[in-house]
């Protein structure tokens, strides 16, 4: 309960970096993490972590520090995810900066980015900012995945940003709808071939 009050007061304080009223269910964070198989080869690098509503999840699947990095924006999420989820690797940043902080942190390659960005409602510019820093990670055989809901997919900004995808690295895979979530949500899935 703790973690939606957080993640609500988040959400009134900064409508457009938090983008929901409630953190993702545990039925989207599993879908979210499906097939990672994380080590010091293969690091995961999670952009918006939140409260940690993912995290928590992915971290039964990291090995060891080198294998992890999330950045967060917020610093009092990151000072409680800092706090729960001591053996992770968590800073707070800003995904525009993302390929810096990699470099920064003398990780090995990305081959996993999971977000939990709400690209839909970001300014322009800081989701186009992000998805640059994104091009720069994304190296053959690496997978981003995001969501969006259900609610907005068909809506402007929604179709622009997976267009902008597809251009990139191919059609989307977008999972089934996940109903036990709020609100209900897909998972989008790209990798670089």
């Amino acid at each position: 309960m703790k973690e939606h009050l957080q993640f609500l007061k988040g959400f009134i304080k900064k409508p457009t970096t938090i983008g929901a009223i409630a953190p993702s269910s545990p039925e989207l964070a599993r879908k979210m993490i499906e097939g990672v198989k994380a080590d010091e080869n293969n690091v995961v690098l999670e952009i918006g972590c939140g409260t940690g509503a993912i995290t928590k999840f992915l971290r039964d699947l990291i090995p060891t520090r080198k294998s992890f990095i999330g950045i967060e924006i917020e610093k009092d999420f990151v000072e409680r995810l800092n706090t729960e989820l001591s053996d992770l690797n968590i800073v707070c940043g800003d995904a525009c900066n993302a390929s810096q902080i990699i470099a920064e942190h003398e990780l090995g390659k990305v081959s996993y980015i999971i977000s939990g960005l709400p690209f839909v409602v970001l300014p322009k510019e800081v989701s186009d900012g992000i998805l640059d820093e994104v091009d720069k990670i994304m190296e053959k055989g690496c997978l981003f995945r995001t969501f969006q809901y259900a609610h907005g997919y068909n809506l402007p900004p929604a179709k622009k940003f997976r267009q902008r995808l597809n251009e990139k690295y191919g059609e989307v895979k977008r999972s089934d709808l996940v109903l036990k979530n709020i609100p209900p949500a897909y998972t989008l899935t790209w990798t670089t071939l």
